[in-house]
């Protein structure tokens, strides 16, 4: 939580930062005249801060998820499924199919901003399915993987298309409601732990 608050905040204090150093600070129009822009522009800029939590919050969570997932799904274990303790990814294998995913969920976000104005609302429901199947596979995965060879956490994660897309759009709308979507990653690896587990009972 703490990362992804500092994350956002130097984010933001890059934006304020760079409309400060490049914007000018006056601008003439019609029939106005010269109005100043400087000042209004870069305080302007604090409104990014939850716009950004929306829309780059799903891949911070999956690249955040990579280092962290481990340590909830441990306790989820050692709390409710006693004696079934996976055995630790390796942190390179783990961190490069984070970067992997959060390059798609990049694409995707990108994807469904660039298509909104031709897809109206649809553009929305791309936006959270697309996050949703992505985010379902990432965190499957780690929990699949804790206990399973990754082909068979692949081919097992495949059986349960349906159940990892659901709970992923889920996360996914969840990630996009401000101050909640800093507790998603902690949500998340701990909603596919048991997902696993239960799948597997």
């Amino acid at each position: 939580m703490l990362l992804t608050l500092v994350l956002f905040v130097l984010l933001q204090a890059g934006a304020f930062w760079a409309i400060r150093a490049f914007a000018p600070e006056t601008m003439t129009l019609p029939w106005i005249g010269q109005v100043t822009l400087g000042h209004a522009l870069s305080w302007g800029s604090l409104i990014l801060f939850p716009i950004m939590s929306i829309f780059l919050m799903a891949p911070v969570t999956a690249g955040f998820a990579g280092l962290f997932a481990e340590r909830v799904a441990d306790a989820v274990e050692e709390t409710h499924y006693p004696g079934t303790k996976g055995l630790p990814v390796d942190f390179m294998e783990g961190l490069l199919e984070s970067l992997a995913v959060v390059g798609a969920v990049l694409a995707v976000a990108v994807v469904s901003l660039i298509l909104t104005p031709f897809l109206g609302p649809l553009a929305s429901i791309l936006f959270y399915l697309g996050n949703g199947w992505l985010l379902g596979r990432e965190f499957f995965q780690m929990a699949a993987r804790r206990h399973l060879h990754p082909a068979q956490a692949t081919a097992l994660r495949k059986t349960r298309t349906a159940q990892t897309t659901t709970l992923g759009v889920l996360i996914a709308l969840l990630l996009t409601v401000p101050f909640l979507n800093v507790l998603v990653p902690v949500l998340a690896a701990a909603g596919f732990t048991h997902l696993y587990h239960l799948g597997r009972r």
